[in-house]
This record gives C-alpha cells, structure tokens and sequence, in this order.
C-alpha cells in the first residue's frame, strides 16, 4: 500500500441513505452515497515520542502547511501531517508567530498513524 494511502486504513466506509440527504440523493439521482468514515485523530504514546524528533517553525506571513512539508519532507502532499500533529486542521487555525511542529522523520511518523 503506498504510504500516502495509509491515513484511510483505519477508516471504514458506510452506505449514507438517510433521510436527512434526500435532496443530494434526489440531486444526484441515486438512492445511496459511499461514504468514509470520519478519521480517528492518533496521538503518539509515551513509548513512540521518544522515536520521533521536532522541528519548530515560527508561523509568518505566506506560511502554508503544504510549503512546510516541502521544505521538510520533499513533499507538499504530506501537509496534513503537520497539521495532524499540530492539531491545528487547516491553516487558517494557525496564527502569525504561533510555533509549528513538523515531526520528522516522516516515515516514522506515519507508522505510527
């Protein structure tokens, strides 16, 4: 499984035909919608947080969560991981000189998710 796929392993999917989205049912002309389950937010236990290391990162103008995983990870696409660990979801909820944590190494991370 590719590693960016992993965050969905412990998501399950689930038919959505409840009464309450009849007018996007009707919309769509179908009787069901497939949907994910919402994530379940893991934090690291005592044991794993020694195996993972922080680098601090001062919040400025024109930051961005997928900048931050470029400069850090090589990889715009693992943004969310910053924000999962920072428990801050989009970076809107992050303010000017707040101090981000990126998790590194990575792939440590991500096991451990």
């Amino acid at each position: 499984m590719p590693t960016n796929a992993k965050r969905f392993t412990r998501r399950f999917t689930f038919i959505n035909n409840k009464k309450g989205y009849e007018d996007v049912l009707r919309r769509k002309k179908v009787t069901q919608i497939s949907q994910y389950s919402t994530p379940s937010m893991v934090r690291l236990t005592a044991e794993q947080r020694p195996s993972i290391s922080e680098v601090e990162h001062i919040w400025k103008t024109g930051d961005r969560y997928y900048k931050l995983a470029e400069k850090y990870y090589g990889l715009p696409r693992y943004w969310w991981a910053i924000a999962l660990y920072n428990n801050k979801p989009t970076d809107g909820h992050v303010k000017l000189g707040d101090i981000v944590r990126i998790p590194l190494p990575l792939e440590k991370y991500l096991e451990y998710l």
